[in-house]
């Protein structure tokens, strides 16, 4: 009968946590794991059934103490759920629907009982794809520091090889090396592997630690190898080598690779300070619950249908699927002029419109956008870009260009915030990040900011917050990018860009209010 009553409970749950999820859970299994980058993702769930189900008789023959603190989580698990529905960030909302698994767990089991499956519920959270601005930032370094290491054995084999960025130049090509090539797709389910290795093989943990560790240098190395290898290839096979049938294959072989040097140290490591015990099998683990079987004796109230826990957690529950279906947060967006009419002159600057490559704006996803390259009377260049998002729901949001100006190959030398001459319609100051950017010889000047509905805002974790917070308060979650960028000439110094940024910037802004709703 007690086991009807966990079913009755877990399954109103499911209900409840689907009802609520449903649409982030469409787009994880439809659209992130159809993504190459985690398309692993969808075999996760698997491992985590098997894990949990390893554990059965433990789960069984222990006493569940229901635990308040549980309920005090789900409060906290629902309030990120809107966080991260109204501030436009999946991520929020997966770690929303992790949470709120783990803290019904929690209220229903106790800490001593949950403990007994923490490893698989930690594990899960490999199955939700990053941050946007996590995964965009690892994956430039990723194929930067792959690129480094393919370019040192390519010169070390006496080929002309020089790396701009992520752009390698072999003399007789150039190759760049893309998201495709940064290694990302393999590295978290190399990193996940490692973990798994770690917990069936090892009882010591530094071993643990120094075995997942090792799968961030085993990636880049291996990956190293692989951009190498097209290097080489490329010079008798052309394009070949690094498209179609040898790029994918290649693929395959660094996973399989990085896999066998992952087992090859968890060999070396078991045969170092003495052999260490294997990890005893589900049957060996639970004999000191056999015979418990699954007729607990002793369970709390707080694991019966009508404990005060459960209804309450329900109620919680209940209301936020009835918010989240039944009240319309967005959007209140106010009308703006089209930047494609944004002025071609502005004072001693001459404009000429540069437009976007389709590729581009399908990715970027912008509502409205305008790029000029300004010239002054000395012909010296400002380039002039808005990308304005009129919603910025999940999966539609602004991308920084921290994460996409070091793409080019530049690295960024200084990074701060500056004050400009100009204001905002309500008359408060422009502080915008600044950054000198250099590749090789090449230097340049950069300012930019988030106008988000009459606040500047200057990186991404203000964005995510006063997205939530306009979205509850205002019902509106537009906003924009603006970024200017000036070549340093060989006759100027830094302040002699930072003044020409200073002085077309506020010319700039004024009519740049005109456009861009507060």
């Amino acid at each position: 009968m007690k086991n009807k009553t966990y079913y009755l409970i877990t399954g109103i749950y499911i209900i409840l946590i689907i009802g609520i999820y449903y649409s982030s859970l469409q787009w994880l299994i439809f659209h992130d794991w159809t993504r190459e980058d985690y398309s692993y993702g969808v075999l996760i769930p698997f491992f985590i059934l098997y894990l949990i189900w390893e554990k059965r008789q433990a789960l069984s023959g222990q006493l569940s103490v229901p635990s308040m603190t549980g309920l005090f989580l789900l409060i906290i698990s629902i309030l990120l759920f809107w966080i991260g529905e109204l501030g436009g960030e999946f991520f929020t909302v997966y770690f929303s629907l992790w949470a709120v698994v783990f803290s019904l767990s929690l209220l229903h089991m106790g800490w001593k009982k949950l403990k007994t499956i923490i490893f698989p519920l930690i594990l899960s959270l490999g199955m939700f794809p990053l941050p946007e601005f996590i995964h965009g930032r690892l994956t430039l370094n990723l194929k930067l520091l792959s690129s480094q290491f393919g370019v040192f054995l390519m010169q070390l084999m006496g080929m002309t090889a020089y790396r701009s960025g992520n752009i390698i130049d072999l003399d007789f090509t150039k190759l760049q090396v893309v998201d495709a090539c940064s290694g990302l797709r393999f590295f978290i389910p190399l990193v996940i592997m490692g973990i798994l290795i770690a917990y069936f093989f090892h009882k010591i943990w530094w071993k643990r630690i120094v075995l997942v560790l090792s799968t961030i240098p085993i990636a880049v190395l291996i990956n190293g190898l692989r951009i190498f290898s097209v290097g080489f290839l490329y010079q008798f096979w052309g394009k070949a080598a690094a498209e179609g049938f040898f790029h994918d294959f290649s693929g395959w072989v660094i996973l399989t690779v990085s896999l066998a040097f992952l087992y090859l140290e968890s060999f070396i490591l078991k045969r170092l300070c003495g052999k260490e015990t294997e990890r005893q099998s589900s049957a060996d683990d639970n004999k000191t619950v056999q015979g418990a079987g699954f007729n607990i004796q002793g369970e709390k109230a707080g694991s019966r249908l009508f404990s005060v826990n459960f209804i309450l957690s329900v109620l919680l529950l209940g209301v936020t699927l009835a918010a989240s279906q039944g009240i319309e947060f967005r959007e209140k967006t106010p009308s703006i002029k089209n930047l494609s009419d944004f002025p071609v002159t502005i004072d001693e600057w001459e404009g000429t419109a540069r437009p976007l490559d389709q590729k581009y704006i399908n990715t970027l996803d912008f509502t409205d956008y305008v790029m000029m390259n300004y010239l002054n009377q000395k012909k010296q260049l400002v380039n002039f870009y808005v990308a304005y998002y009129e919603s910025q729901q999940k999966g539609e949001a602004i991308h920084s260009p921290d994460t996409c100006l070091p793409s080019e190959g530049f690295i960024f030398k200084e990074s701060g915030l500056i004050e400009l001459p100009a204001s905002m319609k309500n008359g408060s100051p422009v502080k915008v990040k600044r950054a000198l950017m250099q590749k090789g010889n090449i230097k340049r000047l950069a300012y930019y900011w988030f106008p988000m509905r009459g606040r500047i805002l200057t990186n991404a974790y203000q964005i995510k917050f006063y997205t939530f917070w306009d979205a509850v308060t205002r019902q509106r979650t537009d906003g924009a990018l603006v970024r200017l960028i000036t070549p340093i000439y060989k006759n100027e110094n830094t302040n002699d860009a930072d003044t020409r940024l200073k002085k077309i910037a506020e010319k700039i802004i004024p009519a740049l209010n005109q456009f861009l709703p507060e």
